[in-house]
């Protein structure tokens, strides 16, 4: 009977490990006919049982918080009508900039999304710019098989001694932590990078709940049941 009540704890510690660095999605909805902001929108996530949603001001603007990183479909509702399909990609720590979405309450048309890059920087808490990686830039890099050696291709900030140990912007060597799934540690073995969901390094400016060091940190969060249902979900509506 303990085996098994340990087995359950494992799985149950793990989905709320990998569920550790929550990001936030804003965004504008404006009327598709004339242009002007929609207030009172219902704009939300749906992850598993969970909805993680908001309401657009008076400005059409909203902030969707807490959200684990990840993929999702986006959703609006307005005076009885939807918009569906709006592909969305929470980062680790960050925002994701859905633009000005249009929203067309007779003929549905869909959505535009304005994006300042390619999706690659992110802003932590408004203002600091955050590497982060995802599982399919992963599967091409060249330096996949090394987890430090993918952190040393995100940015020039960062370097690596002769015996494999990082350094940020001239901190000490090793004087830096790992983060994987939310544990933290000063040294992390190599794990298969088809089990790496999404990843990230601070190279200055640490967040408080990561502290312990004064260079940087990498942060590693593995590929979980919730990353593999969001991409089935989500191929299941592109077919509908």
């Amino acid at each position: 009977m303990k085996k098994y009540m340990l087995i359950g704890w494992l799985f149950v510690s793990n989905a709320i490990f990998c569920q550790n660095a929550p990001g936030e999605i804003v965004g504008t909805i404006i009327n598709y006919e004339n242009a002007e902001t929609i207030f009172g929108a219902q704009v939300f996530v749906i992850d598993q049982d969970r909805k993680y949603q908001a309401i657009s001001d008076e400005d059409g603007r909203f902030r969707i918080t807490a959200i684990p990183a990840g993929e999702y479909t986006m959703q609006i509702k307005y005076h009885g009508d939807t918009m569906t399909n709006i592909a969305v990609n929470v980062p680790m720590d960050g925002i994701y900039q859905s633009g000005t979405i249009k929203f067309n309450a007779s003929k549905m048309l869909g959505v535009i999304t304005i994006k300042a890059d390619d999706g690659r920087m992110k802003l932590e808490y408004g203002s600091l710019p955050v590497k982060t990686l995802t599982a399919e830039e992963i599967q091409q890099s060249s330096q996949k098989f090394s987890i430090a050696s993918l952190a040393t291709t995100m940015s020039s900030e960062i370097r690596m001694a002769d015996d494999g140990q990082l350094m940020f912007r001239g901190a000490r060597k090793g004087d830096m932590i790992y983060l994987m799934d939310g544990i933290k540690s000063t040294e992390i073995s190599n794990v298969p990078s088809c089990s790496i969901a999404r990843m990230m390094v601070y190279t200055g400016g640490l967040p408080a709940k990561y502290g312990d060091t004064l260079g940087g940190a990498v942060v590693v969060e593995t590929l979980s049941y919730f990353d593999l249902y969001r991409a089935w979900e989500r191929e299941e509506l592109k077919k509908n």
